[in-house]
């Protein structure tokens, strides 16, 4: 195995190239929007305004799919905003 050695010139070149890979890095995520894909159910009545008892119906009567998770309900966005063209 042979031994290579590392400049101050490598050193500052691979400064320059890890830098400017993090600014694209941070460039790329803030031209994307961040948006939740699952939203509980409090955030859900918030955007329908709607009543625990009218979310609770949807529920039962199947216009909703959501997953419960440790007792809470999350629901898709997607999902809500197909159907009910809001979020």
């Amino acid at each position: 195995m042979q031994a290579e050695h590392i400049t101050k010139e490598d050193l500052q070149q691979f400064r320059f190239q890890l830098i400017n890979d993090l600014k694209n890095l941070i460039a790329q995520h803030l031209e994307k929007p961040a948006v939740m894909e699952w939203v509980k159910s409090k955030q859900v009545r918030e955007m329908l305004h709607v009543s625990p008892g009218t979310l609770q119906n949807l529920r039962i009567q199947g216009k909703l799919n959501p997953r419960k998770v440790g007792g809470s309900w999350y629901y898709n966005r997607k999902e809500l905003t197909d159907l009910f063209g809001k979020g």
